[in-house]
């Protein structure tokens, strides 16, 4: 709960109903030009803050209440800090979202127009400006909750930000694995910008998420195991049900009763990493399916090694294809061809 400042003497009625609108929308901040809109004199600002009734959270900004500062509050100071046309963006707009759970910094991240003359000279502490004319506002509730970029922009301005390319799919595997944005409206996103790093690679890394591709490591099963060898496509995310239990696969070869599990680094430990052995062992007994599980160097330095697992169980099963090398001079689906091929 805020306290509300009640305003000064003489204040008239529908002033102090805005008055207090501001605040509550705020969460009891608010900059130096709102305050002297409301009919504030200087000198009044002036001594609320040396009383203590007030406190300065940026240059013009100031907090109306004492005690702690919620995060709330400090997203609001950073838009007010920022200037007209400010909203929350990068990892702070996702912070609203619900695409994380909680920030990775205590740093609020704001865009302004590319077009803006440089809302301060010097770098704000606790402030990351950004510059674009790229991302639209979104302002849920009308006026009454912190402006932020769309879902897709931000998501967008998430990929395009990330250190590589697979840290920048796994904001995109996150947001459409959690309902909060579609691959459509991503696609409808890039399509507007003019100027987006990675533009081919996050095309075709929609089409993959759209399939089912959840994470940066089941992509580069696709990427580098599947397709870099001329494997049959299979079935993403496929939903199976077996002994009553409802399960779902990664990749499915129905037609020949071969999956492909891909584990992360730290996902399948301990009690989980044995039910998985025994899920994939009833499933073995009871409906004749192989299970293959990958983890991180199956799909990246042994992923040639994987194509040649995979390919080989997927002829033996009935598939008449034949896999081919990839770039890498060592592929070892190079071998399995010669073996396929030999008199």
């Amino acid at each position: 709960m805020y306290m509300h400042d009640d305003g000064y003497p003489g204040m008239g009625q529908d002033a102090y109903g805005e008055w207090r609108m501001l605040l509550a929308a705020q969460r009891g901040i608010v900059d130096r030009r709102q305050a002297l809109n409301l009919g504030f004199t200087v000198s009044q600002i002036e001594h609320r803050l040396k009383s203590g009734r007030w406190r300065r959270v940026h240059e013009g900004v100031y907090a109306t209440f004492s005690g702690p500062l919620p995060r709330d509050a400090q997203l609001w100071a950073a838009v007010r800090r920022a200037g007209d046309g400010a909203m929350l963006s990068h990892q702070s707009a996702a912070e609203v979202q619900g695409l994380i759970d909680k920030p990775v910094s205590a740093s609020v991240h704001v865009t302004v127009a590319a077009r803006r003359r440089p809302v301060q000279r010097r770098p704000v502490r606790g402030i990351v400006i950004h510059r674009s004319d790229q991302s639209r506002p979104q302002f849920p509730g009308g006026s009454w909750k912190v402006p932020r970029t769309r879902i897709d922009d931000t998501v967008l301005d998430l990929v395009t930000a990330a250190v590589t390319f697979e840290r920048g799919y796994s904001w995109i595997a996150r947001a459409v694995a959690e309902d909060l944005v579609t691959v459509a409206t991503l696609r409808a996103a890039l399509e507007g910008r003019s100027r987006t790093r990675w533009r081919v690679w996050l095309t075709e890394a929609l089409d993959d998420s759209r399939d089912g591709v959840n994470s940066p490591l089941e992509r580069r099963y696709v990427r580098d195991v599947e397709r870099a060898h001329g494997l049959p496509r299979a079935e993403r995310q496929a939903r199976r049900t077996l002994g009553g239990r409802t399960h779902y696969k990664d990749n499915w070869y129905a037609e020949y009763r071969v999956a492909v599990e891909i584990d992360g680094p730290a996902y399948h430990q301990g009690d989980r990493a044995a039910a998985d052995r025994d899920r994939d062992n009833f499933n073995l007994a009871a409906d004749a399916v192989q299970t293959f599980r990958f983890g991180p160097v199956g799909v990246t330095e042994r992923a040639c090694d994987s194509a040649a697992l995979v390919a080989a169980t997927l002829r033996r099963n009935g598939w008449t294809g034949i896999p081919h090398p990839c770039h890498r001079p060592d592929c070892a689906v190079a071998v399995a061809i010669a073996k396929i091929k030999a008199p």
